[in-house]
């Protein structure tokens, strides 16, 4: 192996290292250490030697490890940051997952769905399905704010199974710029969605009446 070449190795270990365990990540990540031929090499020797973890074409991760559960399965969001990352696009979580994250579904699906501003693509990883999904300008409005994963979470179980306990359990999460936020957003919401925001962003006032 040459000094170059060690040198592209050394630099790619390092920047592996430097964000961690659990880091998923693309050849891309590296493009600016060295050729695309010089960064597949190095990429092959560190799954060979088992530092990283091949996911699917194109997709690594330097795996975190448990002493009992062994080798975890990686991150959604860190799978999903991974594949829109080299495009620069946006992603808000969707569907059942964003109930999840809310709190509202302790399930957690085998299909994750991110709507996305750029293109629609799926990759499977083991049982998962990781899902990005093009969607309309005005769904990614939100997109990366609590009022997106708040209408998308609502979207996905569905007027007639919004009770008070849902909306009580989604009060308990939000915090007051929380609010602020829902209530600003409220333009973007389908009319009933819009109405249950506009609910709890008024709660702040209330709380300080």
């Amino acid at each position: 192996m040459g000094k170059h070449t060690q040198s592209i190795d050394n630099k790619i270990r390092n920047r592996i290292y430097g964000h961690g365990k659990g880091w998923v990540f693309t050849p891309v990540h590296f493009s600016d250490l060295g050729s695309r031929e010089a960064v597949a090499s190095a990429l092959k020797r560190y799954r060979q030697s088992g530092l990283i973890r091949q996911l699917a074409r194109g997709l690594y991760d330097y795996p975190a490890m448990d002493p009992e559960l062994g080798t975890l399965a990686p991150a959604p969001d860190a799978l999903a940051r991974a594949l829109a990352g080299r495009d620069a696009v946006r992603l808000q979580p969707s569907g059942a997952y964003a109930a999840n994250l809310l709190g509202l579904s302790t399930q957690m699906p085998m299909k994750i769905v991110y709507l996305t501003d750029g293109r629609s693509r799926t990759v499977e990883i083991g049982k998962k399905q990781i899902i990005l999904k093009q969607t309309t300008p005005r769904n990614m409005a939100t997109a990366g704010k609590i009022s997106g994963l708040l209408i998308q979470a609502l979207r996905h179980l569905g007027r007639p199974h919004v009770d008070d306990e849902i909306i009580a359990r989604l009060d308990r999460r939000l915090n007051d710029d929380d609010r602020e936020q829902l209530l600003k957003d409220v333009r973007f919401a389908p009319a009933w969605i819009a109405e249950i925001m506009r609910q709890l962003g008024k709660e702040k006032g209330n709380e300080t009446a």
